[in-house]
């Protein structure tokens, strides 16, 4: 089956992806945890503004693909939702950082993706990062491809293709004050993406406690 993922699908995977390995705990994700984490303003590009709607949507396409769908043996009266790349692609933890954030935040060079998968897998040397992409770029249906240099730029960007074949990267619009950002806001991006998922399982186990009491009036 050929995998063409809509922008929603892939933010949808990406997201439940970083989820299983970044919070562990709190994984698989119900159906509002996922939308918070689909739209944080951190790690994401572009930032999305999806409901409910739009990611059960989503999930339904990716459950036909077989990439995603209703978490097996949960044992929570919520349903919740995981990722099944692993079964689909047999991946190896660095490949599947790679694809993760190239889900996340569109093409990167292999300098970003080291520096940006870091919570998911720790790259000592950028010729590693550069071997998992050639793994992924060498599969009998690539997974992922390298992009034109743009004019005024040294580094190669590299772009997933699961949302089909890509010809070009413009980088996002920013203002000057934005641009170039250093290690530090890389580190406060991740301390929000970390905010902003405790914020929602906080507002889950809230609900779910308001459902509990109701069980007793």
């Amino acid at each position: 089956m050929d995998i063409v993922l809509s922008d929603v699908e892939a933010r949808v995977l990406g997201a439940l992806v970083e989820k299983e390995i970044t919070t562990p705990d709190y994984y698989p994700l119900s159906l509002n945890a996922l939308v918070n984490a689909c739209n944080q303003k951190s790690n994401r590009e572009p930032v999305m503004d999806l409901d409910e709607g739009d990611v059960r949507q989503a999930l339904d396409g990716l459950n036909r693909l077989g990439l995603a769908g209703v978490a097996r043996g949960a044992d929570s009266r919520v349903t919740k939702y995981e990722h099944r790349l692993q079964e689909a692609f047999n991946f190896e933890r660095r490949e599947t950082a790679i694809l993760c954030v190239l889900l996340l935040r569109g093409p990167q060079t292999p300098g970003e993706l080291r520096g940006r998968t870091e919570r998911m897998h720790r790259f000592n040397e950028l010729d590693e990062v550069q071997t998992a992409l050639r793994r992924l770029m060498e599969r009998q249906a690539p997974l992922v491809k390298a992009l034109p240099r743009q004019p005024g730029t040294k580094e190669l960007r590299f772009a997933h293709l699961l949302s089909g074949d890509v010809e070009s990267w413009q980088p996002p619009s920013e203002s000057p004050a934005a641009g170039g950002q250093s290690a530090d806001a890389e580190r406060i991006a991740r301390l929000e993406s970390d905010v902003a998922s405790l914020q929602a399982e906080v507002a889950e186990l809230q609900r779910q406690l308001a459902d509990f009491r109701k069980q007793f009036e």
